[in-house]
Parts: structure tokens; sequence; C-alpha cells
């Protein structure tokens, strides 16, 4: 007669309910299980899966789990030890109904590490709790609207501006990093093509601003944005000797 199989009731749980919906929190959790149990040749007799925070401990589909693992004599399964809660005083409460648990994330969890881990999963929540009471009273202070804005278009026009002008600022100074080598191509390699530049500038090792190799348009856009610098540099100039030459003569 084969050895009989030990016996699971998963509990699974996901603190809301875009979580739930979507499916990724509860498939993580369904697959760290499921391998488990492919390994240790345990038997799932029940699935039990919630939509609730873990500051809630009034949980009906934990209490059916729980009842279910009475009833037949099972081990309580799930991924994580904070899936079950986060409350200090309920983890011992769990403990004391006199069923078995484990937490794969912690399978090696006795009473006494139950009772520490219990208390720093508490901690944890509270010290959470108070940071983002502070943050709130800190905009509060200021002034600041809490909350998300709705129309966050402002926000991302001004990000977007500036991510363009770092990027921007990169691709100028790289192509005036490169100008040297260029003309070195020209004079060295005797280059007369933008073929034969990106051919030299592979010999000698060096890449584009994307690490690529180079080849004849890389070399011509480095060569547009040297020129557009350099006409920028011109009427910037131009513009500063023009508002001179307006100002009156120092008597």
């Amino acid at each position: 007669m084969s050895p009989a199989k030990q016996k699971f009731v998963s509990y699974i749980r996901v603190s809301t309910l875009k979580q739930g919906a979507s499916g990724l929190g509860l498939e993580s959790q369904q697959a760290v299980i499921a391998q488990h149990l492919a390994a240790s040749g345990g038997v799932e007799l029940a699935q039990y899966v919630e939509v609730e925070s873990g500051k809630t401990d009034d949980r009906p589909q934990l209490e059916a789990a729980l009842l279910h693992c009475r009833q037949t004599r099972s081990t309580l399964i799930t991924a994580k030890l904070d899936r079950l809660s986060r409350n200090a005083e309920f983890l011992f409460k769990l403990h004391n109904a006199g069923v078995k648990f484990i937490a794969l994330d912690m399978p090696e969890v006795t009473t006494l590490m139950l009772g520490v881990l219990a208390t720093v999963a508490q901690h944890e929540r509270e010290t959470i709790s108070a940071r983002t009471k502070a943050a709130l009273a800190a905009r509060r202070a200021r002034g600041l609207p809490l909350g998300t804005p709705r129309d966050l278009t402002a926000y991302a026009v001004a990000a977007g501006v500036k991510g363009r002008a770092a990027l921007l600022g990169k691709v100028q100074k790289h192509a005036a990093d490169m100008a040297p080598q260029i003309e070195r191509a020209r004079a060295e390699g005797g280059c007369t093509t933008l073929r034969c530049v990106a051919s030299w500038l592979n010999d000698q090792g060096f890449v584009t601003l994307r690490g690529k190799q180079w080849t004849a348009a890389a070399v011509i856009n480095v060569e547009r944005r040297l020129l557009a610098g350099v006409a920028r540099s011109s009427w910037i100039l131009a513009g500063r000797r023009h508002a001179g030459a307006s100002r009156p003569m120092d008597q």
C-alpha cells in the first residue's frame, strides 16, 4: 500500500480588487504553492482565495480554510507569512487554533519564531502607516494638495521636456567628442567618404552613443549636430553683438 500523501488546504490573499481582477498577485502565489506541492508530493484538497487588506482580521475565506483544515486534519499552506496577517495577536490566535500551517517563504518557522516574526510584521505595518500620515501632514502644512491630481498632463509635459533636454545635451556632447576623431579619419586615414570614416572609427574601437558600430548615416548625423551647434552659437554671438552695438557709448 502506498503511503498516504500529506494533505494541504491553500490560502491565497491579495490586498486590492485590482490585484484580484488582474490575477497577477494571485497567479504568483498559486505558482509558488503548486511548485511546493509537486516537489513534496502533497495533495491540495481545496484552495481559498480572498481579496482583503492584511489589516482586516475578519476574513471569511480564511475562516473557511481553517475549518476545512480542522475537518480534514490538513495543513494550511500559504505562499508568504504576511498573506495570513500582519497582526501579531491574530497570528498567535491562528497558531493556537490547533491548525498546522506552513508559509513557504519561511518554512522553518517555529512557535517561538512565529511570535518574533509576527511582532516584526505588525511593527512594519505600524511604521508604514506612520510614514504615510507624516508625509500627508507635511504636505498639508505646506498647503499642497493631497492625493493624485486628476490631470497629470502638466507633470508629464514638464518631465518630457526635462528628459529631452538631458538627452539632447548627451547627444551634443558626444558629437563634440567625436569631432576630432572624424577629422583624424580624414587626415590620417585619408578618408574622403562617409563610409570610409565609419570604417576607420570602427577599426579604432570607437562606438556610437548607443554603443553600436559606426555607419555612414551615423557619421553624417554627428556632423549635422556639429553644424547645428555651430549655427546656434553663431546666432547667439550675432545677437549679443547686435545688442552691444545698440547700446549708447559711455561718455
